[in-house]
């Protein structure tokens, strides 16, 4: 038989976790928790989500295959048109330190166009690439970051992958000639425009560049252009 000692500490510790979980359903619906995106969330929950943001993103995305050739330039010119219609609102472009989004979404977007803002620091190129695959494609709960699986294929996202290699050491004339969309392609984002619904009056927008344009910014990222456009 348990002693009367070992069985009344039982007892406290079982009123103990009792009362903490009374005392956490008691804090969830008193309202008492500042929600707004304008108000940080204290320094022991962003650690709690930020951990538990990329244990899970690592975790998921650790088998995914990387496809050769991402430093193929038709990767570039397609993956950028994309990203400047889907993205640039939020992560920004060459020339560009914030907008709307960055200044009113909580946590802020980053800033894909600056290399300390290409995420996560630290990783070897793979793990880049798969990490940014996966957001890309599954988005993330409650960031503001959706997933853009629904309407695009596995391809079209590791075309903004390889775009956003290059993003960072690309001029605002060179991204703005590199992102420009050709008038014949598929673009379910257009409306009358080259702005997406949640980029519009975020980006300026610019005419078709022509071939000499295109190939000149492609030599000066370091990429050999495409022999046609």
């Amino acid at each position: 038989m348990p002693s009367g000692r070992s069985w009344f500490c039982g007892k406290c510790v079982i009123a103990v976790m009792g009362a903490a979980v009374f005392s956490g359903v008691a804090f969830l619906y008193s309202g008492l928790y500042p929600i707004g995106a304008d108000v940080p969330h204290e320094r022991l929950t962003s650690w709690a989500l930020r951990t538990l943001r990329e244990r899970s993103i690592a975790s998921a995305a650790r088998d995914i295959q990387v496809p050769d050739g991402l430093d193929q330039p038709d990767r570039l010119l397609q993956g950028g048109a994309d990203y400047n219609n889907m993205c640039a609102g939020c992560h920004l472009q060459p020339g560009r330190t914030k907008s709307d989004f960055t200044l009113g979404l909580y946590p802020a977007p980053p800033n894909l166009a600056a290399s300390q803002g290409q995420e996560p620091a630290g990783r070897d190129l793979d793990a880049r690439h798969r990490w940014r695959f996966w957001i890309i494609k599954h988005g993330i709960k409650a960031s503001g970051m959706p997933a853009w699986a629904p309407g695009h294929d596995d391809e079209r996202i590791w075309n903004m992958v390889a775009f956003l290699d290059r993003l960072p050491e690309l001029t605002p004339d060179q991204y703005q000639i590199l992102t420009a969309r050709d008038d014949d392609a598929g673009d379910h984002h257009r409306d009358g425009s080259r702005e997406s619904l949640c980029c519009r009056n975020q980006i300026p927008s610019i005419g078709r560049p022509t071939t000499q344009e295109r190939a000149a910014a492609m030599r000066m990222t370091g990429r050999r252009p495409r022999a046609t456009f």
